[in-house]
């Protein structure tokens, strides 16, 4: 498994508005535009796999800051 980051919104998970709140926020902590994540699974799940495009070394770079790594 990938890399865990907990996300918190608070936005009301109704009609898909906490889950694009998490992408918003996913996006704006690595330092990406919206666009560039997506949803993978969990669209009505807790917990959500998300994919990041991007350049990998910089992603990597900017989880690991996040994580505190």
């Amino acid at each position: 498994m990938g890399e865990r980051l907990v996300v918190a919104v608070s936005a009301r998970a109704v009609d898909g508005q906490a889950t694009e709140a998490a992408l918003v926020a996913v996006a704006e902590a690595i330092g990406v535009k919206r666009r560039d994540v997506s949803l993978v699974s969990g669209a009505t799940a807790r917990d959500k796999v998300v994919e990041i495009e991007g350049d990998l070394t910089e992603l990597r770079a900017a989880v690991e800051s996040l994580m505190g790594a």
